[in-house]
């Protein structure tokens, strides 16, 4: 199955794009090396905003390559540093794995930020379905350890919850990109023995979280005929209750990761370009 979910070769990817590309060994959990590819525009000198991308993929499948394509618009639109780790995944590596490479990552972005051409008072984090769980986690994790100081969190349609308690979790069962069944199966891989206690840490399932204050403004979308819809906007609203910023987008219609699998259609070219909007406006010099 993770053949078929891999991406396409990076040469094609970058074919015809103003990015230059790098390499690097990171250390990762336990100080264990990871890749991590960062992307820039051709050209571009001095401090540009970065963002750190987490890739989606349930937990179990994907790679840092993974929905390239699009997350590159970022890096010429706008001119962002792209930071893209490979964490590792499930079942192979359960938690704390992913999350501390990706953490990891973050913290060797913010440390390194002289040689990468970082602006750390333009540093956020994103990634999209599993990904946006562990960006999430990210921006609880920074806060909580007095890590580097984000500017913002960008929620793409997130995996919030590992308990599947919400009216979403049971309408979009045996139907979908990602449905109930699918869902279960990726937290069980990741948590093993601790999936749906309160063992689980609410850095890899963010929505166990008791304190949303003081965290980045977040930027959440999510289709209205996925799995994700409830726990994403009850996660917008847990941010507001305790005083932290959201914006919400619940797109009509949407299924999971229709930004990707519907590009073409009116409905994901608008869930693209306000995404793109609120990067813009944020990451402004």
């Amino acid at each position: 199955m993770r053949v078929s979910y891999a991406s396409e070769p990076l040469a094609e990817t970058l074919s015809g794009r103003r990015v230059e590309h790098s390499e690097y060994q990171v250390p990762g959990h336990l100080g264990e090396d990871i890749t991590v590819s960062v992307f820039r525009r051709s050209g571009d000198t001095g401090r540009r905003p970065t963002i750190v991308y987490a890739h989606s993929g349930g937990l179990m499948f994907g790679d840092r390559f993974s929905a390239l394509g699009l997350n590159l618009d970022w890096v010429e639109r706008i001119g962002a540093i792209l930071i893209c780790p490979e964490y590792r995944l499930a079942p192979e590596f359960q938690d704390p794995y992913a999350r501390e490479d990706m953490y990891a990552a973050l913290l060797w972005t913010a440390e390194n930020a002289d040689t990468l051409g970082v602006d750390p008072a333009r540093l956020i984090v994103a990634g999209a379905s599993s990904g946006g769980g562990l960006a999430a986690g990210m921006a609880l994790a920074a806060r909580d350890r007095h890590g580097p100081q984000l500017k913002g969190q960008l929620l793409i349609y997130p995996m919030l919850d590992d308990r599947g308690i919400t009216p979403s979790t049971l309408q979009f069962d045996g139907i979908g990109v990602w449905d109930r069944v699918s869902n279960e199966t990726g937290w069980q891989a990741m948590l093993g023995g601790d999936y749906r206690t309160e063992a689980v840490s609410p850095y890899i399932a963010p929505s166990r979280a008791n304190d949303l204050t003081d965290l980045p403004p977040a930027y959440i979308d999510v289709g209205s005929a996925e799995i994700f819809r409830d726990e994403a906007v009850a996660y917008a609203s847990a941010l507001w209750n305790d005083g932290s910023e959201a914006e919400l987008h619940v797109w009509p219609g949407g299924f999971h990761a229709f930004d990707i699998f519907a590009a073409h259609t009116h409905l994901a070219q608008g869930m693209i370009s306000t995404r793109m909007a609120w990067i813009e406006k944020l990451l402004a010099d």
